[in-house]
């Protein structure tokens, strides 16, 4: 249809998001709202949404055996955190499984976000006494961990994401 823009995918082009290894996830409120808490002295202080969204991403590991979390922080209004994968299949370049709107491959990393997303909508729903109403922005952000090197500086932006709140352009309260 002219006029409508195309949506690209974000995801590496022929990994295999079952593999082991590990993937660096971000995912945003809708509209980018500060849902979660506030920054209080350089640290994320959960309100009550919050701590459902820290508990549906911690029980991630019980819904999906072969899924461990490494680093997160939840912040006002996104949450950061590296998933990794352990003794999952692999599969070969040319025959990896890709996710398809519909279509989920069980066990991969677009699988486990949606799931989870899904379980803090319900949860944060049922807490507001409304059905179905949206929570999360589409889609979310993911990266492909390659090295240890990079493991270790991703996870050092996720534990001083707090502190740089104060300059992030998604804090409505930021000085200008």
């Amino acid at each position: 249809m002219p006029g409508v823009p195309v949506r690209h995918s974000v995801r590496l082009r022929g990994f295999d998001y079952r593999s082991v290894g590990a993937c660096f996830v971000t995912l945003n409120a809708l509209r980018r709202a500060c849902l979660f808490g506030d920054i209080v002295d350089d640290k994320m202080v959960l309100n009550h949404i919050g701590q459902i969204v820290e508990t549906c991403w911690r029980a991630i590991p019980d819904h999906f055996a072969r899924v461990l979390l490494d680093a997160f922080v939840i912040m006002p209004n996104h949450i950061h955190g590296i998933l990794l994968k352990k003794g999952a299949r692999r599969g070969t370049a040319c025959r990896a499984p890709t996710e398809r709107f519909g279509r989920p491959v069980p066990g991969s990393i677009p699988t486990v976000v949606r799931s989870f997303k899904s379980a803090a909508t319900r949860e944060t729903n049922r807490e507001k006494g409304s059905s179905g109403a949206p929570f999360w922005q589409r889609g979310y952000y993911e990266h492909v961990v390659r090295d240890d090197e990079e493991l270790n500086r991703i996870r050092r932006y996720i534990e001083e994401n707090p502190l740089r709140w104060a300059l992030d352009q998604e804090n409505t309260a930021r000085p200008v």
